[in-house]
């Protein structure tokens, strides 16, 4: 006998309430409330007729699926249908792709982060604990990347077979500079030699006369602990020219907001399909000058709450 059925037996025979049921059956709550709302509305246990088609993977199917997937999410759809039919529960692979996608599943690479030790949490916790109350405004935040020509991360619609992108073997590369502070961003720098100490501080001494114009001289630069900005050369130069250089915990990009910025320019650079370097160049500068001020202004505004999260993550990282 079905659990509908049982309910119905004792309803019929005057037991009604929900915890007598539950004692004399052992029927789970839910699905006596359940039961009992249909036999007051309608006077039977039977399902009601539904319009469509019966969605072939219920309540219970779901469960099985969702273990499936949170067991081993390296699988495929095509894996688990095939899983999901030695249950006794027959699917086709659409059917799972159809119902992961409207529960909200996604499937794509993991993003790659460093791994941070456990001195590296104590740091970085004890770095957000003396900075959570900082006044950031005069900061100005920098660092570097490097942009391809022929990059493939935007994702596209399409219909039918899954389009095709030419993409040469060799691949060149723009490297960028740049900072950002409350009040604005300096030029985007962009080169294609190789980065190092020498070069980092050429950098920063073509823009220090703009950093001054945006901050006058009292400003502190954030910086990470790249050793081409931890050399001797950079040391002597920062110690002479810049107000003042924070401290930076080591593998911590999710702490800089620049990062968000790069993110920005970087999907925008590749969904204009840049032909060669020189185009690709523009385009960097291009995205970069359109950043609005309202972005710069929330990504500062977002420090404290950086430091509040490492704090609550113990030191592990955060997604910002």
């Amino acid at each position: 006998m079905t659990y509908a059925e049982e309910i119905l037996r004792l309803w019929e025979s005057g037991v009604r309430e929900v915890a007598e049921i539950q004692q004399v059956t052992n029927i789970p709550r839910s699905t006596i409330y359940y039961n009992l709302k249909k036999l007051r509305e309608t006077g039977t246990t039977a399902n009601r007729n539904r319009s469509g088609r019966p969605k072939k993977i219920e309540a219970t199917n779901a469960r099985i699926l969702g273990q499936q997937v949170r067991r081993n999410p390296t699988r495929s759809s095509r894996k688990l249908a095939n899983i999901m039919l030695t249950k006794g529960i027959n699917v086709s692979y659409n059917t799972v792709l159809r119902y992961l996608d409207d529960h909200n599943f996604h499937k794509g690479l993991p993003r790659a982060t460093p791994m941070l030790t456990r001195s590296h949490r104590r740091r970085r916790v004890e770095w957000a604990k003396n900075h959570i109350n900082d006044d950031w405004r005069r900061t100005l935040f920098t660092d570097e990347t490097s942009v391809w020509l022929f990059s493939n991360t935007v994702q596209v619609w399409y219909k039918g077979k899954r389009p095709f992108r030419r993409i040469p073997k060799s691949r060149a590369k723009i490297n960028a500079w740049g900072g950002f502070c409350a009040v604005g961003k300096t030029n985007l720098y962009c080169f294609r030699e190789i980065m190092t100490g020498e070069v980092y501080v050429d950098i920063i001494r073509k823009h220090i006369p703009q950093i001054r114009k945006m901050l006058s001289d009292r400003w502190r630069l954030q910086q990470d602990s790249d050793p081409k900005h931890t050399s001797r050369v950079a040391k002597n130069f920062l110690q002479e020219n810049v107000p003042a250089v924070m401290d930076w915990p080591s593998n911590s990009p999710d702490l800089n907001p620049i990062e968000n910025l790069w993110g920005i320019v970087k999907r925008n650079v590749e969904m204009r399909r840049p032909d060669n370097i020189d185009q690709l160049e523009q385009f960097m500068k291009d995205e970069w000058k359109k950043i609005p001020q309202d972005i710069i202004k929330n990504l500062i505004g977002s420090m404290e709450r950086r430091c509040k999260l490492i704090i609550e993550a113990d030191g592990d990282r955060i997604a910002y």
